[in-house]
């Protein structure tokens, strides 16, 4: 094998660590689900469930292992799903979370994500929801209600693989390293002082470990993300800018990602926490259009 022509920490051959489970977890059997991985151990396609029915707490609780083993659930033809469908869905795991910069609609925490000529999607950076909140969001579920005829789909990374490949000495480094993070470089890029100043009020600067426990299955985790993380506290601006560079990189590994092809009535379920997203905008001008709720979430440790 020849020596790489650049020797970055991103470049790497051969194999890499794959886990689908955190340490010492068993995998989960399923009774009312069917599985259909998109990777071995990342993401899969969910049958045999529809989710305009009302949802036992048996259906639950698988749903709620399928996420937490795969990271990214999704389902497809999910016809008559509505605002209330969604609403109990997204309620398995908790209460819906609102995103202060999204648009509004009658129900309270669902946003309704409309891109066109006239408004091309934004979103196409690898980040993790919320990470500007004291408390991230836990998860979100997306429901495709238009889509372009070709492009406009969803990649997921997942952080824990991610945290596992780092190598030892970088994870020493950040071992107990916090970042800030705010949503002013993004949201308010567009914005004036005043309208700053407004959102600043309700919104400061939040500080997350830069490697977190999962809190379910308890999984190092790696969390910063591009928009949202600002700098590492206690390095230098110089070692802080460093380090970032590297560990932001890690979402763009192709073995760390998913990629799905949204049709009308596709739904996608995340962990917020375990994963990164990035909305390819590959369609402008055509027209697409989601609904999402995020999930409350917790603090991280």
């Amino acid at each position: 094998m020849p020596n790489p022509i650049l020797d970055k920490p991103l470049m790497h051959y051969g194999t890499r660590v794959l886990e689908r489970l955190a340490p010492g977890a068993e995998q989960a059997a399923y009774k009312l689900i069917e599985v259909s991985p998109l990777t071995p151990h990342f993401g899969a396609v969910l049958g045999g469930v529809d989710l305009t029915q009302p949802i036992n707490g048996a259906l639950a609780e698988e749903l709620r292992q399928a996420l937490l083993e795969w990271k990214v659930i999704f389902f497809r033809g999910q016809t008559g799903f509505d605002a209330e469908h969604h609403l109990a869905l997204s309620g398995i795991w908790g209460p819906p979370e609102p995103n202060p910069f999204f648009p509004k609609t009658g129900t309270v925490g669902l946003s309704r994500l409309a891109k066109d000529a006239k408004a091309a999607g934004n979103k196409n950076i690898w980040h993790s929801d919320h990470s500007f909140m004291v408390n991230p969001s836990l998860g979100a579920v997306l429901r495709a209600i238009e889509v372009p005829a070709a492009g406009g789909d969803t990649m997921w990374a997942d952080m824990g693989a991610a945290y596992d490949n780092l190598p030892e000495d970088l994870k020493e480094r950040i071992e107990n390293l916090t970042a800030v993070h705010d949503w002013e470089a993004s949201w308010g890029a567009l914005m004036n002082d005043e309208q700053k100043a407004a959102f600043r009020a309700n919104w400061p600067q939040v500080e997350h470990p830069v490697a977190v426990r999962h809190p379910r299955s308890g999984r190092r985790t790696l969390y910063v993300n591009e928009p949202f993380t600002r700098f590492i506290k206690g390095v230098s601006d110089q070692e802080s800018r460093e380090l970032l560079d590297i560990l932001v990189l890690q979402a763009r590994i192709p073995e760390f990602q998913i990629r799905f092809n949204w049709a009308p009535d596709s739904i996608a379920i995340w962990d917020n926490i375990a994963v990164q997203h990035y909305a390819v905008n590959d369609y402008f001008p055509a027209r697409r259009v989601m609904e999402r709720i995020a999930i409350a979430g917790v603090p991280l440790s």
